[in-house]
């Protein structure tokens, strides 16, 4: 398992982070559109979705996040 920061290019300039734990690649990106769905009342088209950082997983670990 994997802990990933994935960067998210919504319309308008705009862009989120998704922070979440995968076991691969693959299934990281699987799992944007349905947190997207979650998060937003309106689901806004993803203009690209990027992996920004990849790591595993022990205490203490996390991402800080800037806004």
């Amino acid at each position: 398992m994997f802990l990933y920061k994935i960067e998210l290019q919504l319309p308008e300039g705009k862009q989120a982070h998704l922070i979440v734990l995968a076991a691969s690649d693959e299934k990281a990106f699987s799992y944007v559109e349905s947190h997207a769905q979650r998060h937003f009342l309106h689901t806004p088209e993803l203009q690209s979705i990027a992996i920004i950082e990849k790591k595993r997983p022990e205490p203490g670990s996390g991402y800080l996040i800037e806004g």
